[in-house]
């Protein structure tokens, strides 16, 4: 069972200017891009690609995001749909390889360098008590 998730949103726009290309959304390419460059890849059983409806980051497609179990998750913005997918699997296997989630700006790929939207800390475990501020 795969214990890391690629989600990506299949509503984003093509781009911040163009909706649809070749009557489909930009999303919904990237995820096929994606989809079928994983059929060979060697984290395909590690990883789960996963389309998600929104990422609520519509200002700023394509949108995609990295979760595991105990690391931070990663959300990104402003991908070309039709040429990010070889990047985003680079990067999907820096993420697998980082202890928490932190992959250093300078060491991703090119395309995910720029255009983090967000980065939320993993939950406390069971031992940690949420405190109140």
């Amino acid at each position: 069972m795969a214990k890391h998730a690629l989600l990506v949103c299949k509503s984003c726009n093509f781009s911040p200017t163009q909706r649809d290309y070749m009557g489909e959304r930009g999303g919904w390419h990237l995820l096929k891009q994606l989809l079928s460059l994983s059929e060979k890849w060697s984290l395909q059983s590690e990883f789960v690609i996963q389309e998600v409806d929104c990422l609520s980051a519509c200002k700023r497609p394509c949108a995609i995001a990295f979760t595991a179990l105990n690391k931070t998750s990663l959300m990104f913005g402003d991908l070309p749909p039709l040429e990010s997918e070889a990047a985003i699997l680079q990067f999907s296997e820096q993420y697998y390889a980082s202890n928490n989630g932190i992959v250093a700006r300078h060491e991703r790929p090119e395309v995910l360098q720029k255009g983090i939207l967000a980065r939320i800390p993993p939950p406390p475990d069971g031992d940690d008590e949420i405190k109140s501020g």
